[in-house]
C-alpha cells in the first residue's frame, strides 16, 4: 500500500524541481540584462578605435577611445573637481524641488483656491526655456553666480515634482474617499493616512523625471554663465576643452556627464523600487 508520505514525495520533488528551474531562468535573465548591454558598449569602443586608426582620423575631430581614457586619468584632478561642483548644483537643486514642490502639492490640493492662484505660474515657468531667463537670472544674483546655477537648475526640477504629486493626489480612489468621510476622518487624516500613500508612486515617477533634468540644467545654467577657475563645473571644462581643440578631454567630461546621469536614473529608480515593492502594482513581482 503507498502511504501519504510516499505519495507525496515525488510531487514535492517536482515542485523543487519547477521551483529550482525557475530561479534558474529568473537568475539568468538578469544577468543577460547586464551582460547584453556591457558587450554592447564594448563593440561600440572596439568600433570607434578601429574606425578612427583605419580612417586615420585627426585626434582634434574624435579623439581614440584610448586617448580619452588617458584624459580622463591624467586630468582626473581636475575634472574631478568640476564634477563636484556641478554634482552640488544638481543634488541642491533637486532637494530643493522636492521638498518646495510636494509641498506646494499637498497645498493644491487641499485648496482649490490656492491651485488656481499658483499652478498656471508654474506651467509658464516651466515652459520658458530656461537658456532665454537664465541672463537674466544671472544679473539678478550678481555677483553670486552659484545662486544662479542653483536657481536655474531648481526651476526645470520643480515641476515634474510638483505636476506628478498633484495628479496623484487628485487621483484617489472615490471610493476610499467615501469611506473616510463615513467615518468622519476629517480631511487631514484623509490627506495623511489616504492621500499621500496613494500619491507616492507618482511622486517617486516624478523623482525620476526631475533627477535627469536637474542634471541638465545644471549643465545650461553653467553653459550660460561661462564661470571659471576653481569654482567652474564640468560644462566649463567642456567650453575650454572645445576652445582649445583638447577633443580627449571634452569627451572624457562628456563622459563623466552621461555616467553621472546614468547612476542618477539607477539611485532614484532603486529609491521607488525599495518604497513600492511590497505593495504597489507597478513594483510587485508576480509569477505570471
Amino acid at each position: 500500500m503507498t502511504t501519504v508520505a510516499e505519495s507525496s514525495k515525488p510531487v514535492a520533488e517536482a515542485g523543487d524541481d519547477v521551483l529550482v528551474r525557475v530561479e534558474g531562468e529568473s537568475f539568468a535573465t538578469r544577468v543577460t540584462r547586464v551582460i547584453v548591454p556591457i558587450a554592447m558598449l564594448g563593440l561600440l569602443i572596439t568600433v570607434w578605435q578601429v574606425y578612427v586608426t583605419v580612417a586615420e582620423v585627426p585626434h582634434y575631430i574624435l579623439p581614440r577611445p584610448s586617448a580619452v581614457y588617458d584624459a580622463l586619468i591624467k586630468d582626473w584632478p581636475i575634472l574631478s573637481r568640476s564634477l563636484l561642483v556641478t554634482l552640488k548644483t544638481t543634488f541642491s537643486a533637486l532637494g530643493i524641488a522636492l521638498v518646495g514642490g510636494a509641498a506646494l502639492a499637498i497645498l493644491m490640493a487641499q485648496s482649490r483656491w490656492v491651485e488656481l492662484a499658483i499652478f498656471p505660474y508654474a506651467v509658464i515657468l516651466q515652459v520658458t526655456p530656461i537658456v532665454a531667463i537664465a541672463p537674466l537670472i544671472i544679473i539678478w544674483t550678481y555677483p553670486s553666480t552659484q545662486t544662479a546655477l542653483l536657481i536655474c537648475a531648481w526651476i526645470v526640477a520643480f515641476f515634474p515634482i510638483l505636476s506628478n504629486t498633484t495628479q496623484g493626489l487628485k487621483s484617489v480612489d472615490h471610493n476610499l474617499l467615501n469611506l473616510f468621510d463615513l467615518y468622519d476622518a476629517g480631511q487631514w487624516k484623509t490627506l495623511i493616512h489616504l492621500k499621500i500613500p496613494s500619491a507616492l508612486p507618482y511622486f517617486l515617477a516624478g523623482l525620476r523625471i526631475a533627477g535627469g533634468l536637474s542634471l541638465i540644467a545644471a549643465v545650461v545654467a553653467e553653459f550660460a554663465a561661462g564661470s571659471s577657475g576653481r569654482s567652474s563645473g564640468l560644462a566649463f571644462r567642456i567650453l575650454e576643452s572645445g576652445f582649445r581643440m583638447n577633443t580627449a578631454r571634452l569627451f572624457a567630461a562628456l563622459m563623466l556627464l552621461t555616467l553621472t546621469g546614468v547612476l542618477i536614473y539607477f539611485a532614484t529608480s532603486l529609491i521607488s523600487y525599495l518604497l513600492l515593492r511590497n505593495w504597489h502594482e507597478s513594483a510587485v513581482r508576480r509569477e505570471n
